[in-house]
């Protein structure tokens, strides 16, 4: 007896028609995944590595002019730095440092990374122009990173108050150095000539901090230049820094503030949850699907199953103040789930006290507890395990389930 073989298709017996459907199919997802790919982290990957190759590009040309530059200072001193040509190496080589060190932050999508770099690009992009007295391999790197930076600024959207932080004392830490270095450099266009590295510090601050007490005044076109350049450079720093640092704390704050004053004033005609038990967060599930208001109070100190964006307010729920806040009198009910029967009993009487003309529903965990619970009269007493045993024994003996018997079963009343 033989059994008849199959033989399997080779790519030769398939007809052209499915090979080219094959071949566009998988085409077709190769390029949707490089596409979400590039959605997803290609602009920041992109902007970081022409910040590596314009940083770079700035600080290669100068390691001999640089390595004079230190060696100035370890031989003179302060007074030996104002001597050297060599130091207009300086401005280079920070502005390259600067750009390096902005990578993590581009990678990490951070915002005042993303700040930071554009103002280090327009500087990168000047100083190389300026230098060279025309476009060159600098310039058309610092202009690419702009063209990313300025093209997809929502990808750098991320705000960390550390890297803030962090970014931020780069920023000022590089000024300080280009201002230091720089007034030494233009020393001899101040009256009096800045010729020491603390005049030179004094003089950076009291620039940069738009002070200007006049004691050190620039006489040459050179010198003033740099002031301004100066002048300009720290506004942009500090507003920079104020803005990523300060701001979003003042921000965040205010915010808050607003919105729970928003949502006082929005809290009408809602539900009220009290609780932050499973019954409470399936509730609170099944009232938002059907596109009613809620607010639930969460008592403090427990982690409750609420989303980040949920109307919670973590207070005790048998307080006056958390009641109003919530918006108890204007609400249309108020169902107490608490894990306790105790707690649900008395935040029943608080809701009863503050706002008589409210419904109020509560949840029963023990069955024992029935007849407690009835002595706060609630408009409608829940009771689950009840129900359920009752549910359960109408099905084992046959007996009708109708809406009415559901709607005795479920709400309890006197």
């Amino acid at each position: 007896m033989t059994t008849a073989q199959t033989p399997s298709q080779s790519p030769a017996d398939v007809p052209k028609g499915g090979l080219w459907r094959t071949l566009r199919a998988r085409l077709g997802r190769t390029a949707r995944l490089l596409l979400q790919a590039w959605q997803r982290s290609g602009p920041q990957a992109l902007a970081a590595l022409l910040a590596l190759a314009s940083g770079w590009a700035q600080i290669s040309p100068q390691f001999l002019h640089l390595r004079l530059a230190v060696l100035g200072i370890v031989e003179h001193g302060a007074e030996g730095i104002s001597r050297l040509a060599d130091l207009a190496a300086f401005p280079h080589v920070v502005i390259g440092v600067g750009l390096v060190l902005m990578i993590p932050g581009l990678l990490l999508r951070a915002r005042v990374a993303w700040v930071l770099s554009v103002l280090l690009g327009l500087l990168s992009a000047g100083l190389a122009f300026w230098a060279a007295r025309r476009p060159d391999g600098v310039v058309a790197l610092s202009a690419g990173l702009l063209f990313v930076l300025l093209l997809y600024p929502r990808h750098f959207s991320r705000s960390s108050l550390a890297a803030s932080s962090l970014f931020a004392l780069l920023g000022v830490g590089s000024l300080l150095i280009y201002g230091v270095l720089g007034s030494l450099w233009f020393g001899a266009g101040y009256a009096p000539p800045i010729r020491s590295l603390p005049t030179a510090f004094y003089y950076t601050i009291e620039t940069m901090s738009t002070v200007g007490y006049g004691d050190i005044v620039p006489r040459t076109v050179q010198a003033r230049m740099f002031t301004v350049s100066m002048i300009v450079l720290g506004i942009s720093v500090f507003a920079t820094t104020l803005s990523v640092v300060i701001g979003p704390l003042v921000g965040g704050s205010l915010k808050r503030a607003l919105e729970g004053k928003m949502q006082k004033q929005q809290r009408k005609n809602h539900y009220v949850i009290i609780g932050a038990s499973s019954l409470a967060y399936a509730m609170w599930k099944e009232l938002t699907s059907r596109g009613v208001a809620v607010t639930v109070i969460a008592p403090a100190g427990h982690t409750t199953p609420f989303p980040e964006g949920a109307d919670v307010i973590t207070a005790d729920a048998t307080r006056n103040e958390t009641l109003e806040l919530a918006g108890v009198p204007h609400a249309k009910a108020v169902l107490t789930l608490r894990e306790d029967d105790a707690e649900n009993a008395f935040a029943v009487l608080a809701v009863k006290e503050l706002a008589p003309g409210v419904k109020t529903i509560a949840g029963v965990n023990d069955v024992r507890h029935v007849s407690k619970i009835r002595r706060v009269q609630p408009d409608v007493l829940f009771a689950p395990q009840l129900l359920g045993s009752q549910l359960l024994a109408r099905d084992l003996f046959d007996e009708p389930i109708d809406n009415q018997t559901v709607h005795q079963l479920l709400f309890l009343h006197d």
